[in-house]
């Protein structure tokens, strides 16, 4: 691989630095017959060099458009966007495009032009930038063989499959050597086995060209897999935020609930009449004899209501649900064995 695509290997955040993209009162209203539409209200965001950030929310959420608004495809109706301390919002002319080459962006269904080769899709920005022949000619080459698509140069988008489109668009989307890659619901066409693969490629390229990835999508299986942190929409607003394991095991808001599968979508199917202990396994301790530990120490009849395990950043957590005691001496004596196996407790009241 060339000097070119190596320069930026190895960048990491670093804790002292500026954000890489600051979002301040951001609001996008659209005018409809008879009213408006608050699509964004009043978000705030940071995101730093080097994170893979996840922003998710059920469909309406206002996903799409912050995204959008994060490279100017979109006009918010307020705010500001910093990116590098510069206000994209205040820009036009060379300005833009000087900031869309470092902001780039893929796509749900590909965008690729279906009449010119893959080599062609992925040259035709550096095209547009003015670049000599035979130097976009060697950048096309090298992103071809980042992506393992060597030996489709020639072929043309209609020839690959869904997977390979994808890593296309990515491979157009890295050639103007960008700070920002956007990902709009960048999977959610793609197979599982496929998704997998294209996430494990972003992965790939957080690390070794560390670049800053903000990825949109509905699934939380995506954000689980590769996010550091994650913002949660809900309505057009953040409904909570911080690094996916913290959000994960102190989920807060409904939406987040519902989104992390963390309880049922609907609160009243949580527990039948009872009131519960939610016991959250962190990654590391999901092999641990809790409820045998309990039942010795404390004495007590264990009823488990649910259980699960879900991975997050390649770890395993877990979640149970179980009866809580009616003596609250006893209850205060199970919540406190709990806690001291270093597990967090949450009472649930009945429906």
């Amino acid at each position: 691989m060339s000097e070119k695509i190596e320069k930026t290997a190895g960048t990491a955040p670093s804790p002292a630095a500026a954000p890489l993209i600051e979002i301040r009162g951001l609001k996008k209203v659209y005018q409809v017959p008879g009213g408006e539409v608050v699509a964004l209200n009043g978000i705030n965001l940071s995101i730093e060099k080097g994170q893979i950030y996840g922003i998710i929310g059920m469909s309406g959420a206002g996903k799409s458009t912050l995204i959008r608004c994060l490279n100017k495809l979109d006009t918010p109706t307020e705010g500001q966007i910093l990116i590098d301390g510069q206000d994209i919002l205040t820009m036009s002319g060379k300005q833009l495009m000087a900031m869309r080459r470092k902001v780039s962006m893929i796509f749900q269904q590909f965008n690729l032009l279906m009449q010119k080769t893959v080599a062609r899709n992925v040259r035709y920005p550096l095209e547009i930038a003015g670049v000599p022949e035979k130097e976009a000619n060697e950048r096309v080459t090298e992103l071809l063989r980042l992506v393992e698509l060597e030996g489709k140069a020639d072929a043309y988008p209609i020839q690959l499959s869904g997977g390979q489109r994808q890593r296309v668009a990515i491979a157009r989307a890295l050639a103007s050597n960008p700070e920002v890659l956007l990902c709009d619901e960048a999977t959610s066409a793609l197979d599982p086995m496929t998704t997998q693969s294209i996430l494990t490629l972003l992965q790939d390229i957080n690390k070794r060209l560390g670049i800053t990835v903000v990825l949109i999508t509905h699934e939380m299986a995506v954000i689980r897999q590769i996010c550091s942190r994650v913002a949660i929409l809900d309505g057009g607003s953040i409904a909570e935020e911080g690094t996916v394991d913290d959000v994960f095991v102190h989920t807060r808001s409904a939406a987040g609930k519902r989104l992390f599968g963390i309880l049922p979508s609907r609160e009243e199917d949580i527990v039948s009449d009872v009131p519960a202990l939610r016991i959250v396994f962190e990654g590391g301790k999901e092999g641990m004899p809790i409820i045998a530990g309990l039942i010795k120490t404390c004495g007590v009849d264990v009823n488990i209501l649910s259980a699960d395990i879900k991975p997050i950043n390649g770890q395993p957590y877990g979640q149970m649900l179980i009866e809580s005691p009616e003596n609250p001496v006893v209850r205060g004596q199970v919540i406190q064995y709990l806690t001291q196996q270093g597990l967090t407790v949450k009472e649930v009241d009945p429906a």
